[in-house]
């Protein structure tokens, strides 16, 4: 995918990643199902309060006539730091260090940098990271509707991001832990992330979002997601 396209697809998932979450709901089919209303307060209450989360993520693309699947780790630390480690392909990050955006392929020419606030203005995952989060206020025509296996999905079309994504799409267990995102945008491509091992709160240490690009590799600036 484009350095672009990545920027946007991996801001879009922490956003929601973080804002939803826990809370004890009964399954679908049951006679007292969880409204839309409902499961977006409980997810907003679980993710608000933590302070770190920790999960394997497999993220795949397809659009434009391209198809590729990666995954890895990723790392979340309150007040604005995040950082998706891949291990496929080996040596690609993103990372969120609070000051800047960091995009590098090991091996690769360059190393791309972009100012976090510039991610922030783009509804970045930097705002949420802070917590307060509201779902239903992020989400324009939130819908729930009932998964395979017990889950549930949550869905509707980004605010402000009207002429770029015509949906996204949430899915969660019975428990509250979020399994899956599907950013579909407006010319086709979708991105799906689907997660696992969820670890709220996991012990994450500050060094963990350093990055020093590698010697002789030069530093550009990148364009911000538009």
């Amino acid at each position: 995918m484009h350095t672009r396209k990545s920027i946007w697809a991996l801001a879009a998932a922490v956003i929601f990643f973080l804002a939803i979450g826990g809370g004890a709901i009964r399954a679908h089919g049951q006679s007292s199902a969880v409204s839309a209303h409902e499961l977006a307060q409980r997810v907003d209450q679980h993710y608000n309060q933590l302070h770190s989360l920790k999960a394997g993520f497999v993220e795949s693309y397809a659009g434009l006539g391209a198809r590729r699947t990666e995954s890895g780790t990723l790392l979340i630390a309150k007040p604005g730091r995040m950082k998706w480690q891949y291990s496929s392909p080996a040596g690609k990050i993103f990372l969120l260090d609070g000051k800047y955006a960091w995009f590098y392929t090991k091996g690769g020419a360059q190393v791309q940098r972009l100012p976090a606030k510039e991610l922030d203005d783009l509804r970045s995952p930097l705002r949420f990271l802070l917590g307060h989060t509201q779902l239903e206020k992020e989400l324009n025509g939130l819908k729930l509707v009932g998964a395979s296996n017990g889950q549930f999905t949550l869905a509707g079309q980004p605010k402000g991001q009207e002429k770029r994504v015509t949906r996204m799409t949430l899915t969660v267990t019975a428990a509250g832990t979020i399994t899956g995102i599907e950013v579909e945008e407006a010319d086709g491509a979708i991105t799906r992330f689907a997660f696992t091992g969820e670890q709220p709160n996991a012990p994450v240490p500050p060094q963990t979002f350093e990055f020093t690009p590698p010697k002789g590799v030069p530093v550009v600036d990148a364009m911000p997601p538009v």
